[in-house]
């Protein structure tokens, strides 16, 4: 079970840095696309016109897809920003009832989250809602892309507990998957 869970939260870095890579190749195109058609037209040539339609709005929905199927594997690598100046002052036991306890309510956070998100992606769904810019995505596939993220970060938050709670692991952070 170890096994697959560190493979599944592997998975999710891995889908959020593709979708950084495919945003990255779609402005590199945009602007290559610009430079040749300034170019040409610096020479009397005619421009091209190229361009990537909807790169923003496309972009912005790579990138809200990389922010959350990239969640879960953050938290296992302790990449996530963690304010502990109060942790390290405090003993060792209540280090840990502290570290459960936020896990806790992360968890709690988390699973709101998830109901609300399915709850919109439906009503997207549903009523058929598109994006309003140049090229027209229905809206329930990036919210459901945010719904993945969110119970994979579930997955890894309920992961992390019983681990904090077993002993297994000392603390969050600590629970990087092995190599």
């Amino acid at each position: 079970m170890r096994r697959f869970l560190d493979t599944l939260y592997r998975l999710g870095g891995y889908i959020s840095a593709l979708q950084l890579f495919i945003i990255m190749v779609m402005v590199v195109l945009q602007v290559s696309g610009r430079i040749l058609d300034k170019a040409l037209l610096t020479l009397g040539m005619k421009s091209l016109g190229l361009q990537v339609p909807g790169l923003a709005e496309l972009a912005g929905f790579l990138l809200l897809g990389a922010t959350f199927t990239g969640l879960a594997y953050t938290l296992t690598v302790g990449g996530h920003i963690r304010v502990d100046l109060l942790h390290r002052a405090l003993p060792g036991k209540v280090q840990r009832a502290l570290d459960i306890l936020v896990t806790v309510i992360a968890s709690a956070i988390t699973g709101y989250g998830i109901w609300f998100s399915v709850l919109l992606a439906y009503d997207s769904y549903d009523f058929g809602d598109l994006s309003i810019g140049m090229v027209p995505v229905p809206l329930w596939i990036p919210q459901a892309v945010m719904v993945v993220g969110l119970v994979w970060l579930l997955i890894a938050l309920i992961d992390a507990l019983v681990g904090l709670i077993t002993g297994r692991i000392t603390r969050i952070k600590d629970e990087a998957p092995q190599e």
